[in-house]
This record gives C-alpha cells, sequence and structure tokens, in this order.
C-alpha cells in the first residue's frame, strides 16, 4: 500500500464532517502523515440593494469569517489535542474548487471529505462538493457517508 504523507481533510463543522474526521485522523496516525484541516467559506452571493439594503455586505463577510475562525479554532483544540503534525486553513471561495487547489499547492496524498448522500431532487438541486472533489482530484479521495441510522 502506498505511504500517506500529507492527508487533507475537508469540514463543513457538521455532524457528517466530524464523522469523516474519525478516518483522517486514524490514517494520519497510522501513516505518521502530516494533516490538513480545512473548511472553505462558500462565496456569499452579494444581493445589495435586493434585499437587505441597511446591512454592510463587508461587515457581514467579516463576521461570516470570523465566526467560521472560530469554529476552526474550536473544532482544532477539542479535536487535534495530541496531534503534533498539522495545518489549519480556512478560505472564502467554491467548496470543492479551493480543496482542489489546496491539495494539488500542499502535494497531498489522499483528501478525505464526508459526503451527505443527497439523492434525487437534492442531489440535483445541490450538488456534491464530495462528488466533484472526487471526478476533479488529481490524488485518491475517501468519502465517508453518514453512520448507518438502522432505517
Amino acid at each position: 500500500m502506498k505511504n500517506f504523507n500529507k492527508i487533507l481533510y475537508a469540514t463543513d463543522f457538521s455532524e457528517i464532517s466530524e464523522h469523516a474526521f474519525d478516518y483522517a485522523l486514524t490514517l494520519a496516525d497510522k501513516f505518521s502523515a502530516s494533516l490538513i484541516i480545512m473548511h472553505v467559506i462558500n462565496e456569499p452571493v452579494d444581493l445589495r440593494g435586493f434585499y437587505v439594503p441597511n446591512i454592510s455586505f463587508e461587515t457581514m463577510e467579516n463576521e461570516i469569517a470570523l465566526g467560521a475562525e472560530k469554529m476552526m479554532e474550536r473544532f482544532c483544540s477539542k479535536k487535534l489535542e495530541n496531534v503534533a503534525h498539522y495545518e489549519k486553513y480556512t478560505v472564502l471561495g467554491v467548496p470543492y474548487d479551493e480543496i482542489l487547489k489546496k491539495a494539488v499547492e500542499e502535494k497531498v496524498d489522499l483528501i478525505v471529505i464526508g459526503t451527505h448522500g443527497r439523492a434525487g431532487i437534492d442531489h440535483f438541486l445541490f450538488g456534491s462538493t464530495a462528488e466533484r472533489v472526487v471526478r476533479k482530484a488529481a490524488c485518491p479521495v475517501m468519502t465517508v457517508r453518514p453512520p448507518s441510522t438502522g432505517q
């Protein structure tokens, strides 16, 4: 089996994403790999003047970025207390695009990402970040579905 030296874990801070983190951490530990934790703030649509004329778009963007940074800090302090080799990134952009860019930039050996497993109209309307990453990534991608609910 190929050795993994760098593993990129992409999170949206959902329960599904946290479930995928367990796999990323286990693999990083098993292979003594460095772990890259990444959250992408989906670019908000600029609707100034359409719906909320009294809110500053720049203020809203700054508050979203600050909130995401705080979530990343909480996540890392809670989950990575005993992990020595990791980096964290919070970036603004299109999630699948930013994940792919970071994977190339960091020369990662594996991407780990949770998937909601949407189907039908939900999948058609919302698409799948994980699916786009799988289709376009230059390295292997591990997608992790939510635990079975027994239904």
